[in-house]
């Protein structure tokens, strides 16, 4: 694929004619919340072909040149290289996704693929996974190419399908099949980080340099199929029923990694608390004092297994000679290995664990050129704010690059007002924005590029 060049800007355009990123963030934003690109994990639902075509046109409207592709029918990507002004340089990957999970609309205020807008608060599926992140790249590449601008060094801009089931026909096929697309990257940006926490009285920005490895398993027990009236010491569903017990009440013990053990000595800085990695006291008072974050950052704290799916039997009276469930674990970075060994203790000599989909843990250090000018970018937009270090609980397409040498951090920028629960609207209910953080986010973005 070739690089695209920024259009070139018309000189007879009146000053202030082109578009800026700020002003078009929320459109595009809103329209694409309206796309519904649902990911069930199964290969139903309507993929994400129309948005990869609604990104298409946006790019094509700019005068770049990008590049769609399809790992399976309506299972679309979008990629274009935008070329830096100093080539001899590794490049940088900037990517988002265009599948969100699913949503019921009976449960939410609003329709979910709405897009609605209100009190300074765009709502709906993808509002913060991730299609504000999309939305920001998209305004800040745009206003790029139509002032002939490049970035510090090229860029190549990605749009992936199906991060939310594992990115198996998004970023793990593009890196598998279309390597080439990545040539000379280096580093890479997506979600989720850059957002602000409240912590004793100060913003403090939380900059992804982890994430924890992933496990979707399947726990199988074989028995003896039989008349439920009888005796049967070999019913697979009483011995899956005792792993699934164990494995979702097992108290996984504190294993502080480096990045999170960066991040609570930064709390400690701020609040005045003890900080002492020993004492699960006082590591929790430290996770509570991140406010509504702490749903993301108490998880990183320990290996997390929580059972999701039963299935077994098709009669009331019929001793089922198989019974099955599914775990989702999500193993702390270096500690993998013992992780996956006490879950097959906790399952039992009864019960196996089959895999059903896989991925690495992440963890990169909190420092380097890149890191210093996102910490930057931040500081000219937000003076005096705290930049920390985190471990995201769940997983990124940075998982799929990284297989490809590729560093990647989580640096979605959003200014956001304390009380608002943003962790906790992830894969939620009533997911909005606020439209100042998209703003505030696209400022960040571009002075970034400017200066990474």
């Amino acid at each position: 694929m070739t690089s695209s060049t920024p259009a070139v800007p018309d000189p007879t355009a009146p000053a202030g004619a082109v578009p800026r990123a700020e002003d078009e963030v929320v459109r595009i934003c809103r329209d694409l919340l309206r796309i519904d690109s649902s990911n069930y994990g199964d290969g139903s639902g309507p993929g994400e072909r129309a948005a990869a075509e609604h990104v298409m046109e946006l790019l094509h409207e700019v005068g770049l040149e990008p590049e769609l592709f399809e790992s399976a029918p309506g299972r679309a990507n979008v990629v274009v290289r935008l070329e830096g002004e100093d080539r001899t340089r590794p490049a940088l990957v900037l990517h988002g996704h265009l599948d969100v999970v699913p949503a019921q609309a009976s449960d939410w205020t609003y329709d979910p693929f709405a897009g609605e807008e209100t009190e300074g608060l765009l709502w709906g599926r993808g509002a913060v996974d991730m299609k504000d992140m999309d939305a920001m790249i998209l305004a800040v590449v745009r206003q790029m190419a139509r002032e002939g601008r490049k970035p510090a060094r090229d860029v190549v801009v990605a749009f992936f399908a199906d991060e939310e089931a594992g990115g198996v026909y998004g970023a793990g096929w593009a890196v598998r099949e279309r390597p080439e697309l990545f040539e000379g990257a280096s580093e890479a940006i997506s979600e989720v980080g850059g957002f602000s926490v409240e912590v004793d009285g100060r913003r403090a920005y939380l900059l992804q340099t982890a994430e924890k490895g992933l496990a979707w398993l399947r726990l199988v027990a074989d028995g003896t199929a039989g008349h439920g009236s009888q005796t049967n010491d070999a019913n697979a569903v009483t011995h899956l029923a005792a792993a699934v017990a164990r494995i979702g009440a097992h108290r996984w013990p504190y294993q502080l990694t480096p990045t999170v053990d960066a991040l609570l000595r930064g709390v400690a800085d701020l609040t005045g608390l003890p900080f002492d990695a020993q004492d699960p006291t006082a590591v929790d008072a430290l996770v509570d004092a991140l406010g509504p974050a702490k749903k993301f950052v108490g998880a990183t704290v320990r290996h997390t297994s929580n059972p999701t799916q039963l299935a077994a039997g098709y009669k009331a009276n019929v001793i089922p000679g198989r019974a099955e469930a599914t775990v989702d674990v999500r193993l702390l970075p270096g500690f993998e290995e013992a992780g996956m060994a006490t879950l097959r203790e906790l399952a039992g000599e009864h019960v196996r664990i089959e895999p059903i989909h896989q991925d690495i843990a992440l963890e990169v250090p909190f420092a380097g050129d890149l890191v210093d000018a996102m910490v930057d970018a931040l500081h000219v937009e937000d003076p005096g704010a705290t930049v920390l270090p985190y471990t995201l609980s769940g997983g990124t397409d940075n998982k799929s690059l990284a297989r490809l040498g590729i560093t990647g951090y989580g640096f979605a920028p959003l200014r956001l007002p304390p009380e608002l629960d943003f962790s906790g609207m992830f894969h939620g209910v009533d997911e909005r924005v606020p439209t100042d953080a998209l703003r505030f986010g696209v400022r960040v973005l571009d002075r970034l590029l400017r200066t990474c």
